[in-house]
């Protein structure tokens, strides 16, 4: 008998921002291979599961992604239920796309569970709409830590209405700034940096793509990161706040 794999989203970090369908396949789970920035508070709906750390940062790999697909598909032909877990939406900029072709090359069942993806978690969580009328119509999500990967993003981006948010690019956070400058948007545009979004320990910078490209914000601990750029930055929603989930630590 083969197993089942599920390739499940857990979110920007909050266990409360789970769905229903991915808490049910944890709590099924014989093993979860999980990544680096899943809060630990959500492995603890797998119970019954054997855990492995496969996550990568920059730097730091503990596992190469051939050895993940190799492993997923080793544990399913002895007929278990795997959880492959990742931070965010495992289709946004995450591997569960090359992960679902490995599986389907290896003739392995396989479920998608979305999560909700930072792109939209993080800005939301500290009082900011990705898009709102009058402000930006638009937004471009983009990868952040691969420079020619960023300028060919922006490219043809024009800075007027439209949000940019940055994914695995707080490193690159002053380069990414001035590349947007060197292309023709305003220094004075607002800009943030969320960190840790959703969870207790968030925290969220406001302040002008200028002081971003000086280094004017301050970035605390090794979570993950967003950085949101544009109009709606200033659109001054405080719902974050009064929730409790940020505070401000510049700008």
């Amino acid at each position: 008998m083969i197993g089942h794999v599920s390739l499940v989203g857990a979110g920007p970090g909050d266990p409360g921002l789970l769905t229903r369908t991915a808490i049910a396949r944890l709590r099924a789970a014989d093993f979860v291979l999980y990544d680096a920035l899943v809060d630990e508070r959500i492995l603890r709906y797998a119970r019954r599961a054997r855990r492995f750390y496969v996550g990568k940062r920059a730097g730091r790999h503990a596992m190469t992604q051939n050895a993940i697909h190799a492993l997923m598909v080793r544990i399913a032909r002895r007929g278990l239920r795997v959880v492959r877990l990742q931070g965010g939406d495992p289709f946004v900029f995450g591997r569960g796309g090359e992960e679902a072709l490995a599986l389907q090359h290896a003739g392995i069942s396989y479920d998608v569970v979305p999560g909700i993806s930072s792109a939209i978690a993080a800005p939301a969580a500290a009082g900011i709409p990705v898009t709102h009328r009058g402000v930006a119509a638009a937004f471009l999500v983009v990868s952040g830590h691969d420079d020619e990967a960023f300028v060919s993003a922006i490219a043809q981006l024009q800075p007027d209405g439209v949000t940019v948010v940055v994914l695995m690019g707080i490193g690159r956070s002053m380069a990414i700034a001035q590349r947007l400058i060197d292309r023709g948007w305003s220094r004075g545009t607002p800009a943030a940096v969320i960190v840790d979004a959703s969870r207790p320990e968030q925290h969220v910078w406001r302040g002008t793509l200028d002081e971003l490209s000086a280094d004017a914000a301050p970035v605390a601990g090794d979570g993950a990161g967003t950085i949101v750029i544009g109009d709606v930055v200033a659109v001054g929603l405080a719902t974050s706040v009064a929730h409790g989930f940020s505070r401000a630590i510049g700008g």
